[in-house]
């Protein structure tokens, strides 16, 4: 039967799930034939932009350029979608990556080229997190296909395809549309298979194709009825009977968390194994914010060498652990030195299930054998209460002295004090993940960040998505100076948007992260005035407010000007830190990472 969706309000936030229409639209979805569009109307352009609502797509992150302009038009004509330039490409790209974490989907719009490999390097990262980003590229006029002619914005070769090659390795399907005949299937299909696949699709559409009327656009586009992916039922109740096995003959199992249970939508069915079993539960950095950490059983990050207090020493000497949906990489694995045995685990995938050293059972879905194993074990608390039994409670940092300068454990145990369910935290590439990964996550917190491809500069695009998807939350951005020197420019769009996000800007000097890892003259960066950079960019438009705090009683009263009556601007608060103030846990971690790095070759 077709459907069609009602009215979508822009301003508010979707479902939680994927291809969601925002604010709950699907109670507006109703039995109809789809309405015929006038045939002036009946364009591409049009098609595509209803396409973004349908699918919970409120706000598209662009850059102009010649070869999309006609395309922004029909963007900016549809009345539920919000067209808002970015700076750069790059940022619109991290603007996409942080909206699509908050929204299930985001989408952005880039020239030709130019604009496609500026945008290429964020693609690459919602890649790597699963996230599914609609990037659509103005292209060529459909009549210089195949003429041996010369445009602007290539490399000057009469071949079209260098940007379409370098984005088939980071998308999950490339649609290049250059006639009219083929669009409706092609865009429809890259769509539906970002939504399926969640990852980032590439649209490639001529610049003379958005406004010209087609048959094949005459109709409202029929809401998507995407099939879902459905368990092996066999394998489920074999994979199902084998875990459970494994794990009700052991004596002190835990379960752990990771970054996938994003994708394969487990979160709750994790929480409700975590439930029933009474297992000690833990998550990978990376899956921070994807548990909630009020759980009775929580007990903090695994890490290895640099987890939270004591939940290591737990998930290490445990007899048997379930890693749901986790990524075992180099900076995750705390260079390669974690201390777990294969034949202990059991290892979810969001379709598989290894228990030990086998058996393997593809075809079964994470959230399906959550569900299903939560009513096959026996439950058993025997790690929580070996962790409840040598849990001492952290000490809180020394209180700086009056005019002392300002350390970064102390701007830490500030933040933690301005966490509520409305609010989100954004962590940037460095320090800011470990500072921020000791940070306790009320009830309805939201955590974000890129651990996976840890591309410097990330977190000012995502902060700028993120916080334009979810309106309702104020985020607070945690960014260390190394990287807001990649991304400043679009604290610009912050402001054009309205937000009040909080930025705590950490200007330690440099690359800190780096330095940690390996040290040299170029971790050292050139100071700027940061506050007064934001001050040149806000230049009296719109709601900013800037503070530069040394020491302790100037960070108070920042956050209680930025929390009191500057709660509805833009605060951007720079904090002078000491160049060598790390925390312990980066220290730990470098070392060990730059240990994996400088492995001589293996003999030949």
């Amino acid at each position: 039967m077709d459907t069609s969706i009602g009215a979508l309000n822009s301003c508010k936030p979707p479902s939680s799930d994927v291809g969601s229409p925002p604010n709950g639209a699907a109670a507006a979805i109703k039995s109809t034939a789809p309405a015929v569009v006038s045939s002036p109307d009946a364009t591409m352009g049009r098609h595509l932009a209803h396409r973004l609502v349908q699918i919970g797509v409120t706000d598209v992150f662009s850059v102009p350029g010649d070869f999309n302009l006609t395309l922004l038009d029909h963007l900016i004509a549809e009345p539920g979608l919000n067209l808002i330039g970015c700076c750069n490409e790059l940022n619109a790209g991290y603007a996409a990556d942080g909206y699509a974490r908050a929204r299930g989907v985001g989408a952005c719009v880039v020239t030709f080229t130019v604009g496609g490999l500026s945008v290429l390097n964020a693609i690459a990262g919602a890649y790597s997190e699963n996230l599914p980003v609609v990037c659509i590229v103005g292209g060529p006029n459909s009549n210089d296909y195949g003429t041996n002619r010369v445009l602007h914005h290539t490399i000057g070769l009469p071949d079209f395809s260098q940007e379409l090659r370098c984005f088939q390795t980071v998308t999950c399907f490339q649609a290049v549309v250059n006639n009219l005949e083929d669009a409706h299937e092609l865009i429809d299909t890259a769509i539906s298979t970002a939504l399926k696949e969640s990852k980032p699709v590439y649209i490639s559409i001529s610049c003379n194709l958005p406004a010209i009327p087609h048959p094949t656009f005459s109709r409202e586009p029929v809401p998507f009825a995407l099939s879902p992916k459905l368990s092996n039922q066999m394998g489920l109740a074999a994979a199902v009977e084998a875990a459970a096995e494994f794990l009700n003959k052991a004596v002190k199992p835990v379960m752990v968390g990771g970054p996938k249970l994003r994708v394969a939508k487990a979160s709750e069915a994790f929480v409700e194994l975590a439930d029933a079993s009474g297992y000690a539960v833990a998550v990978m950095p990376s899956a921070k914010g994807l548990m909630p950490e009020h759980h009775p059983h929580f007990i903090g990050t695994y890490w290895g060498a640099v987890s939270t207090a004591f939940c290591a020493e737990i998930v290490e000497s445990a007899d048997a652990y379930l890693f749901a949906g986790p990524i075992f990489n180099d900076y995750s694995s705390v260079g390669y030195s974690l201390l777990l045995k294969k034949e202990k685990a059991i290892i979810l995938q969001p379709d598989r299930v290894v228990i030990g050293n086998g058996p393997a059972f593809g075809c079964v879905l994470m959230k399906d054998f959550l569900k299903a194993l939560s009513k096959r074990l026996k439950r058993n608390t025997t790690a929580y209460e070996n962790y409840h039994r040598i849990f001492v409670p952290e000490g809180h940092p020394l209180k700086c002295e009056p005019n002392e300068p300002l350390r970064v454990n102390v701007l830490f145990q500030h933040i933690q004090g301005m966490l509520s369910s409305e609010s989100a935290v954004i962590a940037e590439t460095g320090d800011s993940w470990f500072n921020c990964q000791k940070l306790k996550l009320p009830r309805g917190c939201g955590y974000e960040f890129q651990m996976q491809y840890g591309s410097i500069g990330w977190s000012v695009g995502a902060t700028l998505g993120y916080a334009q998807a979810v309106p309702e939350k104020r985020v607070i951005a945690c960014i260390g100076d190394g990287s807001f020197q990649v991304t400043a420019q679009d604290v610009s769009t912050m402001l054009r948007c309205g937000q009040n996000t909080i930025i705590f800007l950490i200007n330690n000097g440099g690359y800190t992260i780096e330095v940690e890892i390996h040290d040299g003259p170029y971790n050292v960066i050139k100071n700027w005035n940061y506050t007064g950079l934001v001050e040149a960019i806000h230049n009296g438009e719109g709601k900013c407010w800037t503070a530069k705090v040394l020491y302790e009683e100037e960070l108070i009263e920042a956050i209680k000007t930025a929390t009191g009556p500057k709660k509805d601007c833009l605060c951007f608060i720079e904090v002078i830190a000491h160049k060598d103030d790390t925390s312990k846990e980066l220290l730990e971690w470098g070392s060990r990472v730059s240990a994996a790095n400088s492995r001589p070759p293996n003999p030949q």
